[in-house]
């Protein structure tokens, strides 16, 4: 949904990424600072309710878009590697976890269907990668859907803030249930497309079963 803004954000921070580079700073720093950065914010924040939930955006907002310079700066660098993929995908689901447990813990007792909606939003969010990944392994590209981390990350963010900012609750309510549904779809997306490999391809589908069967299982 909004991964045309993707080119426009790396060309903004080449600037930044380039100077951070100078310094010595490696990339996997930033990784790790960045979601250090937005699980304080979600879990001091959130917590408080009321316009600390405002806050806590602003905070969890300033460090993922400090976590994305790590793929510029990887890049410009010449310092792309299995280890910062690794790093990167694996501490993005901390930071998920943070944002969203955190909104659920702070509705628990204030309204158990925004703290629903926010659990809901959380599990099926995560299956949206490992759909992906697990269809990378196979051989697939599964990229895309309609609903990718940034843009639940985008849109549930905006609601919380604006909730913090005097909007009524079920504004966050109906946009993490909304998130949740779009979510499933994506899986449902990235599902099909390994479907529709097997499909177009029978003697692959066979070769990846007898691949799969030799591979421990996570």
């Amino acid at each position: 949904m909004f991964g045309w803004l993707r080119p426009v954000m790396a060309a903004i921070w080449k600037a930044p990424a380039r100077a951070l580079l100078k310094l010595g700073v490696h990339p996997n720093v930033m990784t790790i600072v960045g979601t250090a950065g937005v699980v304080f914010g979600a879990l001091f924040f959130f917590p408080k309710g009321g316009t600390a939930l405002f806050w806590g955006v602003m905070v969890i907002t300033f460090f993922v878009l400090t976590d994305m310079l790590d793929g510029t700066m990887a890049r410009l660098g010449g310092k792309t590697s299995r280890l910062g993929a690794f790093l990167d995908s694996t501490l993005d689901r901390v930071a998920d976890a943070a944002i969203f447990g955190a909104l659920a813990w702070s509705f628990m007792e204030v309204d158990k269907a925004t703290s629903a909606a926010a659990l809901v939003c959380l599990a099926i969010g995560s299956v949206v990668p490992y759909a992906r990944a697990r269809a990378e392994s196979v051989g697939v590209d599964a990229k895309g859907g309609i609903a990718e981390r940034a843009d639940r990350l985008i849109l549930g963010l905006t609601a919380t803030g604006l909730v913090g900012l005097g909007l009524p609750v079920p504004v966050l309510t109906w946009t993490l249930w909304a998130l949740s549904l779009m979510a499933a779809i994506t899986v449902a997306q990235r599902i099909a497309k390994v479907v529709v490999a097997a499909r177009r391809d029978p003697e692959w589908n066979t070769d990846v079963e007898r691949k799969v069967e030799r591979e421990p299982h996570p």
